[in-house]
């Protein structure tokens, strides 16, 4: 499953593109108007993410503007971006063609909730989200995981949260205010909040907490998900 992000933000559209990369979308990025226009032609995109709000250009190419021409060429699915309480953007686009909204800011747990149903709505099934890696079984979905032959374990919302993001990056230290953006969203934490969580995680899915297998820390960057499972 593709998506179009479409953004002059480059923060927030990388952020978002950041977040549907780890449901295991493909994403492909513009900035501006004749730009979007053109990654959707080249790229056929399963669905579309699109700023109302977008720099102006030479010819003039606004979100608004962008969701009609892809309205008369497609029933490409559309959420807007849109800056709360600007209810005539809302009301316009959606008589446009598109097909929801989202106000900023918003959490990127609301955002994929959005898409699934845009998607679900129009008939295209989300992506599978059943991740394998050495010596670990993991089905968002569901929120189990399961250790070489072991039985599945379940996990609350914030330890799937965790897992998923850390997995989908295995090989790679992320940040402690990255994984915090992604597990709470808009909602906030801290680092002690996410000390405690990864403490948890591990409980549940190291065989010796004491020498983590999968889940590695970095004093005073981040965490990471081992790639070949710690050997």
């Amino acid at each position: 499953m593709k998506a179009l992000v479409v953004d002059d933000d480059r923060v927030l559209a990388d952020l978002v593109a950041f977040t549907l990369r780890r449901e295991g979308y493909q994403v492909v990025q513009a900035y501006d108007g004749p730009s979007a226009l053109q990654r959707w032609q080249d790229e056929h995109p399963d669905i579309v993410v699109l700023d109302v709000n977008l720099p102006k250009t030479v010819p003039p190419l606004d979100g608004f503007t962008i969701c009609q021409r892809i309205r008369e060429q497609s029933d490409t699915p559309i959420i807007l971006l849109t800056v709360r309480g600007e209810e005539d953007d809302i009301v316009k686009g959606l008589k446009l063609g598109a097909d929801d909204y989202i106000l900023k800011p918003f959490s990127p747990r609301q955002l994929v909730a959005r898409i699934e149903a845009v998607l679900r709505r129009v008939g295209k099934p989300p992506v599978p989200t059943i991740r394998q890696l050495p010596g670990i079984l993991f089905d968002p979905g569901r929120r189990t995981v399961q250790i070489d032959d072991s039985a599945p374990v379940s996990l609350t919302a914030l330890e799937s949260r965790l897992l998923d993001v850390l997995s989908l990056n295995a090989g790679q230290i992320l940040p402690n205010e990255t994984i915090i953006s992604h597990v709470w969203g808009v909602e906030g934490a801290d680092r002690d909040m996410l000390r405690q969580l990864v403490r948890r995680l591990r409980g549940k899915i190291e065989p010796d907490s004491a020498n983590p297998r999968f889940i590695e820390t970095v004093a005073g960057l981040g965490y990471g998900f081992k790639k070949g499972g710690g050997g």
